[in-house]
């Protein structure tokens, strides 16, 4: 990117060394490692609140998390800092046997990780899982751009070549529920296999993507949201401060925003990267990065949370964990608050059984949810006492869930690009992240990063 002089910010000192667009997970670790080392640092954030896709409230008398909640246990980046800040984890109800929805309708209690599928199609699951744990321990996450298969892997999408794999369409549609509704939240013709492996790479491989107690392992006490706060109580952060113009110049950076500018030797950007384009650039972005923010997107998933008198799918010795590929929800969690005697569901309706879903009115939504999830655990799912929704497509600053992922042909275009400083701009988000991809955990580990970019530039 081209800079050109400012004769006026060159002579003057900058009102902050670095300022760090967006109050996320990512913007906060760059923020409070730069403080660490010794720089003035202010954070502009759009929203009334921090902590990005992590949002943590009371919704009529209940605590819910409203954004990305859980633990798992390779995500040492963020159990470290937790461990710092002194948050406290608890571990997910998992007990009991979960339940299993077919094509057909039939609902089937089974126990273990292993669905109750016939044998020729559990066999095929099986092969396919493999398949996709030596793709990932082969690719890798961190450049799998780089390896002699990316191409190949980049220009089919995931549901063709699963095909391409298997005749068994209740294995790839079962194999396809966890990459597809569960994490990416597209449908699986609208990415490539690439950026699938990359997906199960991110987790340390793909069967632990199948495993729900280690993905989905332990939740955060007083919700994921509280690791920011707790982060940015340290910080100078300036909330309802969206960030419209960075003007960059030979010395530094100008940073405009709604209620205040500043000057500063670098600035990070630390949104999603379809909110890239809210931010006008002067002198504009390369080629490169505007063709290359136009094939990034976000999915769409509904999260949906239903609180009860009490956890009455324990009663009968179910975990709470419902899966059915055909269904509204496709997914139900066991989500009970730590020592809260009241139950809580939470279940996903992704891409689009999203789209058809946003085009019911409010009580029409609500009510075919929570037959969804009645579908499996019951009558007692029609009522709970409290329902609500997130629907971050609708956010203004997000736009959608849960990261970014390129269509077909742009992991393997444009991948290495996506994190390389522009000048003095840098950039820190979880949806440019390899280990931890889309979790809060990757969401640090590239704020550290570009920390490090913007110390080792000086």
């Amino acid at each position: 990117m081209t800079t050109t002089p400012d004769p006026q910010s060159a002579t003057s000192a900058p009102d902050r060394d670095v300022v760090v667009v967006g109050a996320g997970p990512a913007g906060l670790m760059t923020a409070r490692m730069l403080q660490a080392a010794g720089l003035s640092v202010a954070v502009l954030e759009a929203r009334e609140r921090v902590g990005g896709r992590t949002w943590s409230d009371v919704v009529d008398g209940a605590f819910l998390e409203l954004g990305g909640q859980w633990v798992s246990p390779d995500q040492t980046a963020l159990l470290g800092l937790l461990d710092e800040l002194g948050l406290s984890t608890f571990p997910r109800y998992r007990e009991g046997r979960s339940l299993y929805r077919t094509a057909e309708g039939e609902t089937v209690a089974y126990e273990g990780d292993t669905m109750p599928v016939g044998d020729a199609t559990a066999a095929e699951m099986e092969r396919l899982t493999a398949l996709l744990d030596d793709l990932a321990a082969e690719i890798g996450c961190r450049e799998p751009w780089a390896s002699p298969r990316a191409r190949e892997l980049d220009r089919i999408s995931f549901h063709h070549w699963l095909r391409e794999q298997s005749g068994d369409e209740v294995a790839c549609d079962n194999i396809g529920l966890f990459i597809a509704g569960g994490m990416l939240t597209k449908p699986a013709h609208a990415f490539s296999a690439l950026q699938a492996v990359l997906m199960a790479a991110s987790a340390g491989s793909f069967s632990h993507l199948l495993d729900d107690g280690f993905i989905l392992d332990r939740r955060v006490v007083g919700g994921m949201q509280s690791v920011s706060e707790a982060m940015a109580a340290d910080l100078e952060v300036h909330l309802e401060t969206p960030v419209r113009t960075i003007r960059t110049h030979t010395a530094g950076v100008v940073v405009e925003s709604d209620r205040t500018t500043l000057t500063a030797r670098r600035v990070v950007v630390a949104v999603p990267p379809n909110l890239y384009t809210r931010i006008s650039f002067d002198p504009p972005l390369p080629r490169r990065q505007h063709q290359m923010h136009q094939h990034l997107s976000l999915g769409l998933v509904i999260k949906v949370h239903a609180v009860y008198d009490r956890p009455f799918w324990r009663e009968q010795g179910l975990s709470g964990t419902c899966f059915g590929p055909s269904s509204l929800v496709q997914e139900v969690y066991d989500n009970t608050n730590h020592d809260d005697p009241r139950g809580t569901l939470v279940g996903f309706v992704s891409d689009e059984k999203a789209d058809a879903l946003l085009e019911l009115d409010d009580d029409a939504r609500r009510a075919a949810v929570l037959g969804s999830i009645a579908e499996y655990l019951g009558p007692d799912a029609l009522a709970p006492e409290v329902y609500a929704e997130s629907d971050w497509a609708s956010e203004e600053w997000t736009r959608g869930a849960y990261a970014a992922s390129f269509d077909l042909g742009g992991l393997s275009r444009w991948g290495r690009h996506q994190t390389a400083p522009v000048g003095r701009i840098h950039w820190a988000c979880s949806d440019t992240a390899a280990e931890g991809y889309q979790h809060v955990d990757g969401a640090l580990r590239r704020g550290a990063a570009a920390a490090r970019e913007v110390l080792d530039a000086g």
